[in-house]
């Protein structure tokens, strides 16, 4: 069992020193402080908790495996946020070619034809989650240029610099790009703003 409290000082610099130099007690606590963080960011672009565990468990693995490849210039966080962020853009596109593989043979998904849960009586218990499935809905139809930026600033409160670093971009095109997404949320948005008040 990993003792938290006593650990809670360690900075993710140097528990990656550690665990470069052979200390797994300190690969065992970098996966306690990220496994959820990472989950929730990766869940934001696959919609499937599954696979975003999935991902995440390949993330961990790429950072154990890599461990000697990580440099004390960046942020720890900035790396494994990459690494998550690249592999959910690749299990995207093989969903994609998946898909279309699936449409040419004209095949349909289960999951489209569920029924909707009607157990929910209380009204603001039905607000509240139709209101976030839809703010949901909206930032996934966002393109993935806004998306994870977005994402990386609202949802995982990232600042610009780490968010320019994990994306490669430059910190004017992640600002750019979080106001344009933003923007686009707002109009999208407006009507459900405009029903809640």
């Amino acid at each position: 069992m990993v003792d938290t409290k006593s650990q809670k000082n360690i900075t993710d610099e140097q528990l990656i020193a550690r665990f470069q130099n052979g200390d797994m007690a300190a690969f065992d606590l970098i996966v306690h402080r990220y496994k959820d963080p990472l989950v929730n960011f990766v869940y934001h672009f696959l919609n499937d908790r599954i696979d975003a565990e999935d991902v995440v468990q390949e993330t961990f693995l790429r950072v154990y495996r890599n461990k000697h490849l990580y440099r004390n210039i960046a942020k720890f966080s900035t790396w494994i946020y990459t690494i998550a962020s690249n592999l959910a853009k690749t299990e995207l596109r093989r969903r994609r070619r998946r898909r279309l593989l699936s449409l040419s043979q004209m095949g349909f998904d289960d999951k489209d034809f569920e029924p909707a849960d009607t157990e929910q009586t209380p009204e603001g218990i039905v607000d509240s989650d139709m209101q976030e499935k839809i703010i949901r809905k909206e930032i996934d139809a966002l393109p993935m240029k806004f998306k994870e930026v977005v994402l990386l600033r609202d949802v995982q409160e990232f600042s610009y610099e780490e968010i320019s670093q994990i994306l490669g971009i430059p910190i004017g095109t992640v600002k750019s790009r979080v106001n344009r997404g933003r923007l686009r949320l707002q109009k999208k948005l407006k009507h459900l703003l405009d029903y809640i008040n």
